[in-house]
């Protein structure tokens, strides 16, 4: 069984902002295209229906021309404090795809983020680990979770940099 404290992906994050901010800008199109994806790609939505169920679709292109889509669907949401998403790779029509870089990654990762503010500042908490998958595609997730941390430090890094331009 995968245990989520010990084998899943936690990253932690205290951003200089109040958490109806962080919450806005984790939610709304307009502002996730300004700074959600891998540090130097650009980023086009093509969906996004905030709603348990609904779905953000959205498309990374590097400075390269190398493309990739991804897929958020919903779970639950509880404004401005938690917002539960499995993330996917996924094609230009919004189907689930094996991720490009990695034959044995696993299709969905199940997020739960939450926000907590303490004198201004809001402290962000991603939790991420594998469901539906086999056990290769686990150990897979478990071998690289330097990698993903060093490339949710680039992303946060550019909310860093995002929010410090933004206002509600």
């Amino acid at each position: 069984m995968f245990n989520v404290d010990e084998q899943g992906l936690v990253l932690t994050r205290v951003v200089d902002a109040p958490r109806e901010l962080v919450f806005k800008v984790w939610s709304e199109a307009e502002h996730l295209k300004n700074w959600w994806g891998p540090t130097g790609f650009e980023m086009d939505v093509a969906t996004l229906e905030f709603r348990p169920g609904g779905k953000f679709h959205y498309k990374m292109e590097s400075p390269e021309g190398f493309v990739m889509w991804g897929l958020f669907v919903f779970g639950e949401i509880i404004e401005p404090e938690k917002i539960v998403f499995v993330n996917s790779f996924s094609d230009q029509e919004g189907n689930m795809v094996r991720a490009p870089f990695f034959e044995v990654w696993p299709l969905e990762i199940q997020n739960t983020l939450t926000l907590e503010e303490n004198d201004g500042k809001t402290t962000i908490t991603l939790k991420g680990f594998p469901i539906n998958a086999t056990d290769e595609e686990v150990a897979a997730f478990i071998a690289n979770k330097d990698s993903m941390q060093q490339g949710f430090t680039g992303t946060f890094d550019q909310l860093d940099a995002y929010l410090a331009k933004t206002s509600l």
